[in-house]
């Protein structure tokens, strides 16, 4: 029974508005196994999946689950095969408990009332089976990510899924909270769950999968054993030698000579932030590393006027400014790519050139009105100059990948012609190819003589860009580091954890 095949996908085809998505895909998934899709945004994993969970209707090809070969006409026919999607934006409600939750549309009930006692005990029984720390009253909204996380898999579980889909797991989840998914992902394993893990953090997923399938330009590339690949292996498939690189390049001339541009002093906010002051000189690139939680993003959102202080002091290029609001940041030639781009950096429902135009309003102005002229020659430039993929300035951003959607926001921002760039986990949810074109742009913006404080997880990223990082714990600056002297990723991630 270790080799049943689950579910069998054979020869699937998907366009939209004429464009090929997917060509003659084949995917199969064992029984009891751990299968990653990995590949570049836009390669068709989602696409794929969201066929197999009937978001989609394929154009061509079988679908079978068990040998038996099936026709979804909704989402909840592929529930009634006991397969879920668990998508990387959590679909719990947060103002009600863990046990309605878990029982939404499929409560318990007793002469046609609810019965809410026997709701709590097969809540607690549930909880208590995959070791979740939570009880059945607690409200989702009060709960840590990764609790939800796991919440999630307990809902699809109740609701006798045998396949599970997980979408970007651990993107909002701490190092801590990630090793608690992976026991119950290998503890589910040992039942017999199946899962497709998709993922853009390589390391993970050699930590997690028995198997891997790599995926570009809508084609199956290979299907590989994790003992029997490498990482470098399967990024070179993924990129097919594609974007930029994730090592570190020296400056032609030294910057440590360069000119102040930016400095913050005495910055507190809270108890999140406590007297943190830095700077950062022209052409230089300064990272933040620490834990979630430590401080890095609300000391970004002060410096960016979205996050109230308590006290600080800012300077660009020696002179005292005042920061009190966003509009006040963006006169000093300030900006910031947030952490999370889908809720703080995009208007989803607006088209790529709308997006791109919000921050640019004077670039397109004719007299005293916006030109549409004006407008799409703008959108159409930025997606050269970007590399975006897109079938058009007028497609909705909600129909972009993840790593096209970030190049936007980068794009919307770069336009304005910053002086201080601010990045929040610039490359959250994107794929290790426009990580690389990430870091270029990156790059080539410091060289001509500007500042960016960059802030990440991923410490191959802080090591390929910055000149020199700080660390924040419990929202303290307790080290401070030059490039080269870090030797290795391990002390880092030592001083992260001190």
């Amino acid at each position: 029974m270790e080799n049943e095949c689950v579910v069998s996908m054979e020869n699937i085809c998907k366009s939209f508005g004429g464009t090929p998505v997917l060509k003659n895909v084949n995917f199969q998934l064992k029984k009891g196994e751990v299968h990653a899709l990995v590949g570049g945004n836009g390669a068709g994993k989602s696409t794929l999946m969201k066929i197999m969970n009937g978001v989609y209707k394929k154009d061509s090809g079988i679908v079978r689950v068990r040998g038996r070969e099936v026709e979804y006409q909704h989402i909840r026919d592929a529930w009634k095969y006991g397969i879920r999607m668990i998508f990387q934006e959590l679909s719990l409600c947060p103002t009600l408990s863990v046990m309605e939750n878990i029982f939404l549309t499929n409560e318990i009930k007793k002469c046609g009332l609810l019965n809410k006692n026997a709701m709590k005990k097969k809540t607690a029984e549930i909880l208590e089976e995959l070791h979740i720390e939570a009880k059945p009253d607690d409200i989702i909204g009060d709960l840590p990510v990764g609790t939800c996380q796991l919440i999630e898999i307990a809902k699809a579980l109740f609701s006798d899924a045998a396949v599970l889909i997980l979408d970007e797991p651990t993107a909002s989840l701490t190092d801590r909270e990630t090793k608690v998914l992976f026991q119950r992902v290998n503890e589910l394993k040992q039942k017999g769950i199946s899962f497709i893990y998709i993922s853009h953090r390589m390391k993970e997923i050699f930590q997690i999968a028995d198997r891997i399938s790599v995926l570009r330009d809508g084609e199956l590339i290979s299907t590989l054993d994790i003992k029997d690949t490498s990482m470098n292996e399967v990024i070179t498939q993924i990129t097919s030698g594609a974007g930029g690189d994730l090592v570190y390049h020296p400056h032609e001339k030294p910057i440590d000579g360069n000119p102040e541009l930016f400095r913050v002093e005495h910055l507190v906010i809270g108890d999140l932030v406590k007297d943190v002051s830095f700077s950062i000189r022209k052409g230089e690139v300064l990272g933040i590393a620490g834990l979630m939680g430590s401080g890095r993003t609300e000391t970004a959102e002060a410096i960016f006027g979205i996050r109230k202080y308590h006290s600080a002091k800012f300077f660009m290029e020696g002179q005292e400014i005042q920061i009190h609001s966003i509009r006040d940041a963006v006169k000093n030639k300030i900006a910031l790519i947030p952490e999370d781009r889908r809720r703080e950096g995009l208007v989803l429902s607006h088209t790529l050139e709308q997006n791109l135009c919000l921050t640019n309003l004077e670039k397109i102005k004719r007299r005293i009105l916006s030109s549409n002229r004006k407008a799409k020659k703008f959108a159409e430039k930025c997606v050269r100059d970007f590399r975006v993929k897109t079938a058009g300035v007028n497609i909705p951003m909600v129909n972009l990948s993840g790593g096209n959607q970030q190049k936007i926001v980068i794009a919307k921002w770069l336009k304005t012609n910053p002086k201080l760039l601010i990045m929040d986990e610039p490359t959250a949810g994107v794929d290790i190819g426009a990580k690389g074109e990430v870091i270029e742009i990156v790059r080539k913006y410091a060289a001509q003589g500007n500042g960016v404080l960059f802030i990440s997880s991923e410490m191959p990223e802080l090591l390929a860009v910055c000149d020199r990082i700080i660390v924040y714990c419990e929202g303290v600056l307790t080290k401070e580091y030059l490039r080269e002297s870090i030797t290795s990723e391990e002390i880092l991630e030592y001083a992260i954890q001190q």
